[in-house]
């Protein structure tokens, strides 16, 4: 959302472990083991999110005692966010062209 202009990200700071684990190779005594195999870096060639998250734009907590009760305080928050964002910059109206003619009179 952020790098691509979409909107502001709603919500707590993700936790920042995006290290991929591939495989668990098995060990001879029946065991597994996981090891670190993929990292995400950015277009600029800085590794991106690790150890530390994603912010939000809005920090919003998400309250266990609320979600009980049936809210969402994140999603109730982002949905405000949004309609505030369309009262003051509405989508543009489209129209629908005029449907294509495929037949044509015979002679």
């Amino acid at each position: 959302f952020r790098k691509a202009g979409i909107g502001p990200l709603v919500g707590e700071r993700t936790w920042g472990g995006l290290v991929g684990i591939g495989g668990y190779p098995q060990l001879m005594d029946g065991g597994r083991i996981t090891a670190p195999r993929w990292a995400i870096y950015g277009l600029n060639g800085h590794w991106e999110v690790e150890n530390h998250g994603v912010a939000p734009d809005i920090e919003v907590e998400q309250d266990p005692k609320l979600v009980r009760e049936g809210h969402d305080p994140q999603l109730e928050k982002a949905v405000e966010v949004v309609l505030e964002q369309l009262a003051k910059h509405p989508l543009p109206k489209f129209e629908r062209p005029p449907y294509p003619v495929y037949s044509h009179p015979l002679p």
